[in-house]
């Protein structure tokens, strides 16, 4: 029998993406999350606005959150618009995020957001990944890897 394939998520719309992770952090496991939102909010990133480039995730008392996303300002937003790097609160199940609190605490992971998108239904979620820090040294290796295997592909295309 073979191997399952590893899930993935039905990403219809990508607002924001942090290309940059899966060059720091070497990824173990990545969850799905609902992202707790205000109606200003989701307009903006309807629109395709906001960033996570520098954002992490964090486990609180039982609850996990979003920290230093940007989701700036809704331009048609009246005196009832949202602060634009406040914390979202992410929606997980409880055994979730037992399980991501245990891995933070004791094993030195980090919770790292890799991509923000609407879901097939509509629903705003964040891609969020239990990750842990590369060294130099890896860092290296995985730029030597990546040009390797771009100039083996760049060989087999002028031969075949």
């Amino acid at each position: 029998m073979s191997r399952p394939k590893p899930a993935t998520f039905d990403k219809k719309k990508i607002v924001a993406e942090n290309r940059k992770a899966r060059f720091e952090y070497s990824i173990d496991t990545t969850y799905e999350a609902g992202i707790a939102l205000t109606g200003t909010e989701v307009k903006s990133l309807r629109f395709g606005e906001g960033s996570i480039a520098e954002s992490y995730a964090e486990v609180k008392d039982n609850q996990v959150w979003l920290v230093n996303a940007n989701v700036p300002e809704f331009s048609h937003g009246n005196r009832f618009n949202h602060e634009a790097k406040r914390p979202r609160k992410l929606l997980l199940h409880e055994r979730e995020i037992n399980k991501l609190h245990g891995a933070v605490a004791r094993e030195g992971m980090t919770l790292v957001p890799l991509s923000v998108y609407f879901n097939s239904r509509g629903r705003a979620k964040v891609e969020l990944a239990l990750a842990k820090g590369r060294k130099n040294h890896d860092k290296r290796e995985a730029i030597k890897e990546r040009d390797w295997k771009r100039e083996a592909q760049r060989i087999l295309k002028d031969r075949g």
